[in-house]
């Protein structure tokens, strides 16, 4: 089994760490063309209900 040769240091480790917590907390959202409210790309829009500018759902 490998075993590593040094210890790695606080700043190695908090720069490994930097990159899994930014794809987790970092979602691409965008904004919704009718409403201007965030949402997923290529999702209907859970405010309005829109997609591509047509009217999928109706939002109570």
């Amino acid at each position: 089994m490998a075993v590593p040769k040094r210890k790695k240091s606080k700043a190695k480790t908090a720069m490994r760490r930097a990159q899994w917590l930014r794809k987790v907390t970092m979602t691409g959202l965008s904004l919704c063309p009718e409403c201007n409210q965030p949402k997923a790309p290529h999702r209907v829009c859970p405010h309005c209900g829109y997609y591509k500018n047509k009217e999928v759902i109706e939002v109570i």
